[in-house]
């Protein structure tokens, strides 16, 4: 059965407010402009668009569908003159049938020559005029209708203050972006975020980057600070150096101080030669060592033996060898508290923690989940050799009000599941239950969440539910008694996938 009339007003109404969910400004121009000819049947289509205080020759923002290149140009140039000129001048929409034999047009040399038929112009914008969208032919038969000029004029009276905002949104986020002086400082292109908290991290890394002094970075698992300490390295002296990373929680502590230190020849049964260790492989450049608590007291003397004189011994060796290497520490457990259960040389403590720069958990950095997100979604399908995906709105929004307890390590981890789920079920986009398959299973045979972060997801959406209705859906009171920022509230709404009763 065909929609109404009224349920294609309807339609299109609810089509173009989901446009202004869209917060970049080319897949905006890309998907109205599919969208409006998709509802009239045209088979080709133009639009473009200006600041009101910006006339200059080229349009400032444009977008071509069904178009050759040497075709877009040709219609671009007849926006001085012809169809497009005077709709933009009278501010009025235009609709022929065939502009060849409409007497308006035929004798314009454009028409002419290009043989144009069916046309349908309309200037974008209340009052004066912003740009204009241009449809040329039908894939459907017949000319354009007094219904296609309805749903043109709906469509260029919108877009505008569709623009508009998301513009609004890439100045707002371009002026208040607190990373982008600092990111200038330093080399920081691989970490993905632009929040108040990253700025705090990269003001205190662009600090201590061209000092040859030794780091300590703390902050909870999966937080990236082997990211920040290869970007503290590439930023200073000895960038060009080597950069030698050392988990030393995956050491065995019988190996440790030979993996650290090397070992001469003749040290034990197996050191048949000498065995250089990572402190030489790191000779002029930086020793990361990450997770240093784990080391043991025996080895915590020996790396406090290196920072304080810049000689070390070989396990087995009575010769001392010179070094020249700058030490980056790194920790998610308190040290301090290790010093008191003596778990932790306290002399060796102050010498790593000279400046120390904590990371934020994702939770304190919310608003870089998106940017995360996508971009974990572009290494993912590099990787793993997937078709190229995307995240769609409710993915985005969803992994934003989900909790991260592993951080952006856990985010990697589900983004990558959800790619593969996705590219196996031939999607385009990775959707809500690809990256959240638990919560989109009814009747599970298990009435227990199997993960800690399902639990939590489970915790939250029965929280704001439950706030939500005793308010009567009232979303600011809401936000008042879970001190939460309104926004929030709404982000929770949709990442849960909360519903209100119709």
């Amino acid at each position: 059965m065909a929609p109404t009339p009224l349920e294609k007003e309807r339609d299109l109404y609810l089509r173009l407010l989901n446009l202004g969910r869209v917060d970049e400004l080319r897949p905006l121009l890309q998907e109205a402009l599919a969208l409006i000819v998709e509802v009239t049947e045209a088979r080709q289509g133009y639009l473009e668009l200006n600041d009101l205080d910006d006339r200059g020759s080229e349009p400032r923002w444009w977008m071509a569908h069904g178009f050759s290149s040497e075709e877009v140009e040709s219609v671009r140039g007849a926006i001085s003159g012809g169809i497009i000129a005077e709709s933009i001048a009278t501010g009025r929409t235009i609709v022929t049938q065939s502009a060849l034999e409409d007497p308006r047009f035929s004798e314009r040399q454009s028409v002419r020559v290009k043989g144009i038929a069916a046309v349908l112009c309309a200037p974008i914008g209340a009052g004066q005029p912003r740009g204009v969208l241009y449809l040329q032919g039908r894939a459907a038969r017949g000319p354009f209708t007094e219904e296609d000029r309805w749903r043109a004029d709906v469509f260029a009276f919108h877009l505008a203050p569709l623009v508009d905002r998301v513009m609004d949104r890439e100045r707002v986020r371009e002026g208040s972006d607190p990373t982008r002086a600092l990111r200038k400082k330093l080399q920081v292109d691989h970490i993905v975020g632009h929040s108040a908290a990253l700025a705090a991290v990269f003001k205190e890394a662009a600090l201590v980057a061209p000092l040859d002094v030794n780091v300590m970075l703390t902050g909870e698992s999966g937080t990236g600070k082997s990211q920040l300490a290869r970007a503290i390295h590439a930023s200073g002296p000895r960038a060009g150096q080597p950069f030698v990373e050392v988990n030393c929680a995956t050491i065995p502590e019988n190996l440790a101080e030979q993996e650290l230190f090397g070992a001469a020849a003749g040290a034990h049964s197996t050191a048949t030669k000498a065995m250089p260790g990572k402190v030489i492989a790191a000779e002029h450049g930086t020793l990361f060592l990450d997770e240093v608590g784990t080391l043991s007291m025996p080895v915590q003397a020996k790396l406090l033996q290196l920072i304080q004189s810049l000689q070390y011994y070989p396990l087995g060796s009575v010769k001392p060898i010179q070094a020249d290497v700058r030490i980056i520490a790194a920790t998610n457990t308190d040290l301090r508290q290790a010093v008191a259960e003596n778990k932790f040389r306290e002399d060796l403590f102050f010498r790593l923690n000279v400046l120390p720069i904590r990371l934020p958990s994702l939770a304190e950095r919310r608003e870089d989940v998106p940017a995360l997100a996508r971009s974990l979604c572009a290494s993912a399908c590099e990787r793993f050799k997937l078709p190229h995906l995307t995240l769609s709105p409710g993915a985005i929004e969803a992994a934003q009000a989900a909790e991260w307890p592993g951080n952006i390590r856990e985010l990697q981890h589900a983004i990558e599941a959800a790619a593969i789920r996705a590219a196996g079920e031939n999607s385009k986009q990775i959707e809500r239950q690809h990256l959240f398959p638990q919560a989109a299973m009814e009747g599970t045979s298990s009435p227990e969440p199997q993960t800690f972060q399902e639990a939590t997801r489970r915790f939250h959406e029965q929280l704001l539910r439950r706030t939500l209705e005793e308010t009567n859906w009232n979303v600011a009171e809401t936000a008042r008694r879970l001190d939460l920022a309104r926004s929030h509230v709404y982000t929770l709404i949709n990442g849960l996938g909360i519903k209100g009763q119709s």
